[in-house]
């Protein structure tokens, strides 16, 4: 995924709005997956490591001081009602130039809820999350603005709700980050900052200058892409997707800063993970706009810039645990056998009637007017990126499972281009049935097939590694 690098481009540190009415209303439950408690139990956002291990990197200093921002370069998270109308968002150079990052395509998007409230941050990035709990799904922007009455974007991603908040290697973009994950995400929200709590209960999200970053791996598990000046620009050790946190000896009675102690804490239990980059700040932690965390509300503030120092030498790379631990206290285990394949790409039918279209929110090719025994065909080879810690591996078994509804079935070909012939064939799989195959595809083509069980069924895949 092609995108600009972040720009945060000074360390003055954002003035704090109050909270809003509708945050702060105490009748609102914090439940997983809700507008105020975002993703699952067990996602890495709400979860911890237990005993963690540390690498010997540490954050350089840069042009500024780090930086903890609840203001232009951060964002705004939009809580969308069913009572909200639709609203369509274009490109930025009219219609069918916004990038819908899942699809690996070009169109306009219709938000089914668009709240009155929606407001890009303002510094360049300008990004916006809508949450739309009706749906279950979070809309995440880059580049939003609106113009003469119109609402346009550079870019559009989404994610679940109650989901991971990361993506798989399949749907390897599904936020406006260059990480694939919403801009929301690890964001101190503003309830939060408002209860002043002793930390906060999830990971954070922090971003980090390019001598900082590494050009390779560029990223890592749980992150499926990086900016797209990685390689060229970045000269430090430590890649997008890596958890940092403070090691338990770092002493938080140190930093007098109370908002900052908070974060210290946060830091010495759950970690930030490195979801972006920016240009000279050694780090930037995010919250969400105008709310009150912010260590220096008045402007700049040589108590706390040096206190960010301090908690910037300590910061260390995690590189294993012993164990996690999810939001409810529950022991668990990352998973990291993800689906690798989408069903993105161009669909050609190839005998009966109707339409075939890949729906990124339904994560499956959907039929439209069609026949039963209507079969679409998928030769565009989309379905699988190149995530580099998931890329299929010669000899290993992986499994096929057929995602469908309304009487459909899936098929999988795999064409090796080295050798000129189809190495593997699923046959046709109704919703459920699975077949494992041992992978030997070099240089592999994917063909997928999808048969209709009539109008409206649809056809999805989880392909997993079966060892």
């Amino acid at each position: 995924m092609q995108r600009k690098s972040r720009t945060i481009r000074h360390a003055k540190l954002c003035l704090v709005l109050s909270c809003s009415a509708l945050t702060c209303m105490p009748g609102w439950a914090e439940e997983w997956g809700t507008y105020l408690k975002p993703f699952a139990a067990d996602s890495l956002w709400n979860s911890r490591p237990i005993n963690p291990t540390f690498s010997n990197d540490v954050i350089p200093t840069s042009d500024y001081y780090p930086l903890v921002t609840n203001g232009a370069y951060s964002t705004g998270i939009f809580l969308a009602t069913p009572n909200d109308p639709p609203v369509t968002v274009t490109g930025p150079t009219g219609s069918n130039s916004l990038k819908i990052a899942d699809e690996e395509t070009f169109h306009d998007i219709t938000i089914p809820h668009w709240p009155a409230a929606t407001t890009p941050a303002p510094g360049g990035d300008a990004h916006a999350d809508i949450v739309d709990p009706s749906t279950g799904i979070i809309h995440s922007f880059w580049g939003l603005a609106q113009q003469d009455g119109k609402w346009t974007a550079r870019l559009y991603a989404w994610t679940k709700l109650n989901g991971s908040g990361w993506p798989d290697p399949a749907h390897y973009y599904q936020g406006a980050r260059a990480t694939g994950i919403p801009a929301g995400a690890g964001l101190i929200r503003t309830h939060e900052a408002a209860a002043k709590p002793a930390y906060y209960p999830h990971a954070l999200g922090m971003s980090l200058t390019f001598n900082a970053l590494a050009a390779d791996p560029a990223y890592v598990f749980p992150s499926t892409s990086a900016d797209a000046h990685a390689k060229a620009l970045n000269t430090g050790t430590i890649p997008e997707g890596a958890l940092m946190m403070l090691p338990p000896s770092f002493d938080t009675s140190k930093i007098t800063n109370e908002e900052l102690r908070r974060i210290a804490e946060t830091l010495k239990r759950y970690g930030a993970y490195v979801v972006d980059a920016n240009r000279g700040t050694p780090f930037a932690i995010y919250a969400e706009i105008g709310s009150a965390a912010n260590p220096a509300p008045n402007g700049w503030n040589a108590v706390v810039g040096n206190e960010l120092q301090t908690i910037r030498a300590a910061l260390r790379r995690v590189t294993g645990a012993s164990g996690w631990v999810d939001g409810n206290g529950k022991p668990f285990t990352p998973n990291q056998n993800l689906n690798l394949l989408s069903m993105r790409g161009a669909w050609t039918i190839q005998s009966g009637s109707g339409q075939a279209k890949f729906s990124s929110w339904d994560q499956a090719v959907v039929f439209s007017d069609s026949s039963s025994n209507t079969v679409a065909v998928n030769y565009s080879n989309r379905g699988m990126q190149a995530v580099n810690w998931a890329k299929p591996v010669i000899g290993k078994n992986y499994k096929l499972t057929a995602r469908t509804t309304g009487g459909a079935k899936l098929r999988l070909t795999i064409y090796d281009k080295l050798i000129g012939k189809v190495v593997t064939d699923s046959g046709y799989l109704g919703n459920g049935q699975s077949t494992v195959f041992s992978w030997t595809a070099n240089t592999p083509q994917l063909i997928i097939y999808a048969q209709s069980g009539g109008a409206n069924s649809s056809v999805g895949a989880e392909l997993l590694k079966a060892d």
